[in-house]
């Protein structure tokens, strides 16, 4: 069947010529269930980012001379500013997905950005089957924000349906985002594990697992052996003769790496820094952070 050319998802038929993206700083979503003929075709683009995550069925999307399809599990994102496209996939019955307009935050860019698939097609298409469910609830949860006046309770999440939602407020926008970046988040975290080091022992991954996920945590040689099932001394050896520092050196430093996000991050006090990262002294992560980075807590901020 031919690809019927219409505008953005909702909206009223607009030929070949595509649709004017949504103004800056709004954001647009939905969830459709398409038949085998659907499609849209923006040879000008769009002045916004499309976010797309197949639930059913098979999709089909292009931008510039990139190349994608889409199943169940799958998040293709479209930078703006380059024509593209997207359809049923041919032999396809329908296409079930959620779909979103908006203006990307700046972070996002890194974690997509080993799935760039060129002409800004970033295709996740490895998403381990136990996040999915977390990524349905987190669309549910922006379709819902998205609707927010700003008075009372945000609506409660429900299930999917063809309704478009548009965030006009603030609120309403900051939320939605919010639920998008987790989105991102789970589906580009989840599906591209590093490479673990060669040789390195798998005890000893995991206790630097532990250390980055929560560097505040107050952690001992004594706590992370017994997370991996050491003794203290035979993990203390062996973490150091194989990343060629002390345990309690790597968590200094994780958790200084900790302290400098939350310093470029965030407008927390130093004090509070300090104390989110592990430190129990103030004038002790001065000190540390001062030899590490070469300059105060606070010039560090001042600088970024």
């Amino acid at each position: 069947m031919p690809v019927r050319a219409v505008g953005l998802p909702g909206s009223a038929d607009s030929g070949t010529g595509g649709d004017p993206a949504p103004p800056p700083g709004l954001v647009v979503l939905g969830h459709f269930d398409q038949p085998s003929g659907y499609g849209v075709s923006r040879p000008h683009g769009s002045a916004s980012w499309l976010f797309t995550w197949t639930t059913a069925g098979r999709g089909r999307l292009w931008q510039g001379d990139a190349r994608t399809a889409a199943g169940a599990g799958d998040l293709v994102v479209l930078a703006p500013g380059v024509p593209h496209g997207y359809t049923v996939e041919p032999g396809a019955r329908h296409w079930r997905f959620w779909w979103a307009h908006c203006q990307a935050r700046a972070s996002w860019a890194t974690w997509l950005r080993p799935y760039d698939r060129g002409d800004g097609v970033y295709a996740v298409t490895s998403t381990p089957a136990g996040v999915h469910e977390r990524v349905e609830a987190a669309f549910r949860r922006m379709h819902a924000d998205a609707r927010w006046t700003g008075t009372g309770a945000p609506p409660a999440p429900a299930g999917p349906d063809d309704q478009v939602a548009v965030a006009h407020g603030s609120a309403a926008r900051e939320l939605a985002l919010s639920a998008l970046e987790e989105i991102v988040l789970l589906t580009t975290a989840g599906s591209r594990p590093a490479a673990p080091r060669p040789g390195l022992d798998p005890r000893i991954r995991r206790a630097r697992e532990l250390i980055d996920a929560d560097p505040g945590a107050p952690h001992t040689v004594r706590s992370l052996a017994e997370g991996v099932a050491l003794s203290p001394s035979r993990f203390a050896h062996l973490f150091s003769r194989q990343l060629g520092q002390s345990p309690m050196r790597a968590l200094r430093e994780a958790r200084l790496r900790h302290a400098a996000r939350l310093l470029e991050g965030t407008d927390l006090p130093v004090e509070r820094v300090a104390a989110a990262s592990g430190f129990a002294s103030p004038f002790h992560f001065n000190r540390v952070f001062r030899e590490r980075y070469g300059i105060p807590p606070g010039a560090y901020r001042a600088q970024r």
